[in-house]
């Protein structure tokens, strides 16, 4: 039995697919197949059911693969413990970042990052709330970017900076013809909301204090979408409204600018974080990371603060 062997059986069991496995460890998909065989033979079970598809564990394999996920994390601190006394940063980094920050915020700091730490090998993928919290609890990433408080005690949460949300609002509501608005007065009524799972879709329903049984009685058109932008498009184009993001703002047209109302104060703001397990030993990759991405946010982020504005929860 080798490490090699368990990172393989980690990586089908991750793709849920041996094709897909063998591509994420630069080998050919036989010469994977072939050394989980030899694990099997040598450990007498079988680890995976061939037949299904995606590719399932087995009773045994899930055993196996639970011990397996533990070793090949201690093995991978003992390579981060030698690294870490290097002077200059390096190695692999995987950073999962939610669908609502990725478009505004890896922009202003992925390529600065790169340029400047050219022995890490940053990895960025964009994966929901809950799916970054699984992962950081199995090891399987570094760091995840998203909004904060998450209550987790197993997770340390490095905030970055505090955004405030704004209505993106059509001519046509009640909302277009004021300065600011009250957020008592904010109606399930046309507004268009992101996909389930997403963060900002619960912190919009808890906006609105609705508690969620069924879209709006009054809505005879019902569209959520996984993007920002295509809300956005959906009010350009339908009407209604959607709340945003300042960050967002900063790239809509001066027409589209003549859409926005900002809040009464006290203003619903979220919490960005750079988080990671409480177990973490690339602690210099991650205050690098840290410090590129608070050069590198809006000024007005980064001088806006808490104090009479209201954190909008994440759950």
């Amino acid at each position: 039995m080798t490490i090699t062997q368990m990172k393989y059986v980690l990586a089908v069991d991750e793709y849920r697919h041996f094709k897909r496995a063998s591509i994420a460890c630069h080998i050919s998909q036989p010469t994977l197949s072939m050394q989980i065989q030899k694990l099997e033979d040598s450990l007498g079970i079988i680890i995976f059911d061939r037949s299904k598809s995606p590719t399932l564990r087995t009773r045994e394999g899930e055993i196996f693969i639970k011990q397996a996920r533990v070793v090949v994390n201690e093995y991978r601190k003992i390579d981060a413990l030698l690294k870490e006394g290097n002077q200059k940063l390096s190695g692999e980094f995987k950073l999962a970042v939610i669908p609502t920050l990725a478009p505004f915020l890896i922009p202003l700091f992925a390529s600065k990052f790169n340029s400047k730490y050219p022995k890490v090998k940053l990895i960025i993928e964009e994966r929901k709330t809950e799916e970054i919290i699984d992962l950081l609890a199995s090891d399987l990433i570094d760091a995840g970017l998203l909004v904060t408080p998450l209550k987790n005690d197993k997770i340390i949460e490095r905030t970055l900076y505090f955004e405030p949300f704004s209505i993106y609002t059509s001519a046509e509501t009640i909302y277009f013809k004021k300065k600011k608005i009250r957020e008592s007065s904010l109606s399930m009524d046309n507004i268009w909301l992101l996909n389930k799972g997403n963060c900002f879709r619960d912190q919009v329903l808890n906006l609105c204090q609705y508690k969620e049984k069924k879209d709006s009685e009054n809505a005879n058109l019902v569209f959520q979408s996984g993007s920002l932008e295509t809300l956005k498009n959906m009010v350009d184009l339908s009407g209604g409204y959607t709340i945003l993001p300042q960050m967002m703002l900063n790239k809509l047209s001066i027409k589209d600018k003549k859409k926005v109302r900002e809040f009464e104060e006290p203003c619903p703001i979220r919490e960005v974080s750079l988080v990671h397990s409480r177990i973490f030993l690339k602690e210099k990759i991650i205050d690098a990371l840290e410090k590129e991405i608070l050069q590198k946010i809006p000024p007005e982020l980064q001088t806006f603060k808490k104090k009479s504005h209201e954190l909008v929860d994440v759950f």
